[in-house]
């Protein structure tokens, strides 16, 4: 059983790992799917909890080499575990500057280094009977009771009217949507609000060998307008009404090869198809007011159907070359 419940927990903790940043990528139905897949991994780890704590006390008393770091990790595991429970049923949603998802996230990330030590020190070799039938077995019973507690969680939420009844199919919670005032200024990982004197700053289009500078009462000129839904990976969602310029209207005709990245005066970067050209909106309004330096100031990115960390702030360049779009890091590393 101790060699049934290691594995386990090392295939469900990847699991969970990897469905949890495929979450992120999607702010569409997929991103749904993966979230489900990513709660029953959280309450399988929940259910296998008991046994794991009666072979680390062995080791703990052991005084086995690096139990110090195994203690550590399990209590990385357990602190984003219990996080996430409490903001998927919205019953703990923030402790002092952070948000339950980010504790959930960083925990999770500061876990990583203890994984790749424990597997290095603790390496579990496989063997035919980890694919025998008690092990599938095992596996399946693991699997539908965790799926049966996830399901009786949601009931529980919704029939108590928990605040994780209204959180939305990406887990995130509504947040002062149509009320520019009260959208939450978050930046992705360390970017830090620049200061930028408009008269200086251009949006630089390059093309080929073609480039076009746009300056911002240029770009202000324009009122194309779309109602969406920023929702941020920090756990909330907000839909607003922006204004600005279609991005195809800033490129030249019959643009239709490559891909475009959009670069930010820091340095946060995101690559999209070139068919999406005509449903980017190069923003220079929030609810009919200017960006302010928080939002995005002078011009930022409104990516429809897209998470938050795809709406690229104080876009400084926009270059249309032959790369594929995929062609770029999951994530920004700025």
């Amino acid at each position: 059983m101790k060699r049934w419940t290691n594995l386990a927990l090392f295939v469900l903790l990847g699991l969970a790992f990897t469905t949890g940043w495929v979450a992120f990528f999607y702010s569409t139905a997929p991103s749904r799917v993966s979230l489900v897949v990513h709660a029953v991994s959280g309450y399988a780890i929940v259910a296998l909890t008991p046994w794991k704590a009666v072979i680390a006390a062995h080791g703990i008393r052991r005084r086995r080499p690096g139990w110090w770091a195994s203690l550590v990790f399990t209590g990385l595991v357990i602190t984003s575990v219990l996080a996430g429970i409490s903001h998927s049923t919205g019953v703990w949603l923030w402790i002092g500057p952070f948000s339950a998802m980010e504790i959930h996230v960083g925990a999770a990330l500061a876990a990583i280094p203890f994984v790749g030590w424990h597997v290095i020190a603790r390496r579990i070799p496989m063997r035919a009977v980890d694919l025998s039938r008690r092990s599938l077995l095992r596996a399946g019973t693991l699997a539908a009771s965790a799926g049966l507690t996830y399901g009786a969680g949601e009931l529980v939420v919704r029939l108590l009217s928990l605040p994780g009844s209204t959180r939305r199919f990406t887990g995130s919670y509504e947040y002062g949507s149509l009320q520019p005032a009260q959208l939450p200024v978050t930046q992705w990982l360390f970017d830090a609000v620049p200061s930028i004197d408009p008269s200086a700053w251009r949006l630089t289009v390059r093309v080929g060998n073609a480039m076009r500078q746009w300056t911002y009462p240029e770009l202000l000129a324009f009122d194309d307008r779309v109602q969406a839904t920023l929702d941020c990976t920090g756990g909330f969602y907000s839909t607003q009404d922006w204004s600005g310029a279609w991005l195809g209207r800033l490129l030249p005709a019959q643009t239709v090869h490559g891909s475009i990245h959009a670069v930010s005066l820091t340095g946060c970067d995101r690559r999209f198809a070139i068919e999406e050209a005509g449903r980017l909106l190069i923003a220079t309004r929030l609810g009919g007011m200017a960006l302010d330096p928080g939002h995005g100031f002078p011009v930022r990115i409104v990516a429809p159907d897209r998470r938050g960390y795809w709406w690229v702030k104080w876009v400084s360049s926009i270059t249309i070359d032959d790369l594929p779009a995929w062609w770029q890091l999951p994530f920004p590393v700025q």
